[in-house]
């Protein structure tokens, strides 16, 4: 079991003959008690990798949240709300990807806010090219209809149109290949 006054080492050889779930749990317990800051987002940060890794992404973006809601630094509520606006993308989220993301330009200053919008267009068109991968074209499509609400450059909006065609094709959405060939390529 965790105590406080456990260093972060300490902690990780405790965990590290447990199961995920018996780690989450542990790390649940310990949340619970009186720990410093550094040692809450110590935890928040564990439990968000080990949801991430089981693939519970919606706790693992909720531990993301907590960990920038504790962080000291700009830079790192950055880091951690871009990672939560990360995996709400994945999850299909798009909402609650669009809040932590204005968490984190809320964050910025004026250098650091093109540097996050484009991380996480990087996000949706990773995740979109995922998809299409898998065959999962309505999840991709979804995706590229995000992508095209948000500023792009002609060249990603001609791409990625040409993508949704193509998907909207496959999947027999001839009302909206229609209406997008209607729109975007007169």
């Amino acid at each position: 079991m965790l105590r406080i006054g456990m260093s972060k080492s300490e902690i990780e050889k405790q965990l590290e003959d447990k199961g995920n779930f018996t780690r989450i749990g542990y790390l649940n317990q310990f949340l619970k008690e009186s720990l410093t800051i550094e040692m809450k987002k110590f935890t928040f940060l564990k439990l968000g990798e080990l949801y991430e890794k089981i693939g519970m992404l919606e706790e693992a973006a909720k531990m993301y949240n907590s960990s920038s809601i504790v962080s000291i630094t700009f830079s790192e509520k950055i880091k951690y709300f871009v990672k939560e606006t990360e995996l709400y993308i994945k999850t299909g989220n798009f909402d609650k990807a669009d809040e932590a993301m204005k968490k984190a330009t809320a964050q910025a200053n004026s250098m650091q806010k093109p540097e996050i919008y484009y991380a996480i267009k990087d996000f949706y068109k990773k995740q979109g090219e995922y998809y299409e991968k898998e065959l999962k074209r309505n999840h991709a499509a979804r995706i590229y209809e995000k992508l095209l609400e948000m500023k792009i450059s002609d060249l990603e909006r001609k791409e990625i149109k040409e993508k949704l065609l193509e998907l909207y094709e496959k999947l027999g959405k001839r009302k909206e290949y229609l209406e997008l060939e209607r729109r975007y390529l007169v």
